[in-house]
């Protein structure tokens, strides 16, 4: 079994991932900035040595790297590079010293796209950001994979989901009171006719793509894969089911989208990266190569996370 170390292993998807390594015998080291608690207890966290560092700080004095390759681990995952640099600092300190070195990307790093599903044959068109830092990192990730022998893989998840925080909702964003409005059987506004799409993955699904990642190795090296759910879902679809769930009928208007998008005040700049990206995406490669399977559906999913958010008060119904 390997030493596995996993820089932001207590977020959303690591507080699926780290029990499933510990249960297969992995070595489990956790690096997060402080101690937050992972958002599902379990056993396997007492198993876990948690190392505490703040990547940002300590990569101004050049020391992050270096920390993390004192753990002297056989695998590094990185959940929480945002940037080029970043990425590179990580990698330098790392070369030669490990077996695998697993990068998390986003989906983000598409951005208007010409054919549905997009595939990873598809060349990244980032319209942000956030989506370029991740789109450089993968790009130059691929680069050294192939030309030095480093051993990378990137994976990109959808719109993550899972219990402990707010899914992506028929607008388009995480605004808890979108459930709340429809649980009320009040009427929902979406842009143009709905038919733009989100794309989820549960937590746990992205938590068995890593575990797969790591244990087909050979194919997953130098490779980058969508990790989604099987299906993307449009925004009427997805609204009129949350409204059954709830046991109202849909109440659904339509308004131009540049009429829309002023009425969502905050979220208004959040709404629009998930409306123009209008995700799908295609996991045949990750079928394909790695077994991968998701055991839930993007509405599954969702259902799951609602049910937890409705049990806290968050929504209400």
């Amino acid at each position: 079994m390997s030493r596995i170390v996993i820089i932001g292993g207590s977020g959303h998807v690591g507080s699926y991932l780290v029990p499933r390594l510990v249960e297969l015998g992995h070595e489990i080291v956790n690096v997060s900035r402080g101690a937050a608690n992972p958002y599902r207890q379990h056993y396997a966290w007492s198993q876990v040595k948690n190392i505490s560092l703040d990547r940002q700080v300590e990569e101004k004095t050049g020391q992050f790297g270096k920390k993390i390759a004192k753990l002297n681990p056989d695998i590094v995952i990185d959940m929480i590079s945002f940037g080029l640099s970043s990425t590179q600092h990580l990698v330098e300190a790392l070369r030669g010293k490990v077996e695998h070195f697993l990068f998390c990307s986003s989906i983000w790093v598409y951005g208007r796209y010409f054919s549905i599903p997009s595939t990873e044959a598809d060349s990244p068109n980032p319209i942000d950001e956030y989506g370029r830092g991740k789109a450089e990192s993968e790009a130059w990730l691929l680069q050294e994979a192939r030309l030095t022998g480093f051993p990378a893989t990137c994976f990109r998840p959808g719109h993550i989901v899972g219990e402990g925080w707010v899914p992506i909702s028929p607008i388009g964003n995480a605004n808890p009171e979108t459930f709340s409005l429809i649980a009320r059987g009040d009427e929902l506004v979406l842009p143009n006719l709905g038919l733009e799409m989100v794309h989820h993955v549960h937590a746990d699904d992205v938590a068995q793509w890593i575990v797969l990642a790591i244990e087909n190795r050979a194919a997953s090296v130098g490779e980058v894969f969508n990790t989604v759910s099987e299906q993307a879902i449009n925004l009427r679809g997805y609204a009129e089911k949350v409204y059954h769930w709830f046991g109202r009928e849909p109440r659904i208007s339509f308004k131009p989208f540049d009429e829309w998008i002023l009425d969502l005040g905050d979220w208004a700049e959040n709404t629009r990266g998930h409306i123009t990206r209008s995700s799908c995406h295609s996991i045949e490669k990750s079928r394909q190569r790695l077994g991968y399977k998701p055991r839930y559906t993007s509405l599954e999913a969702v259902y799951e996370s609602l049910q937890a958010l409705i049990k806290s008060g968050i929504v209400v119904v």
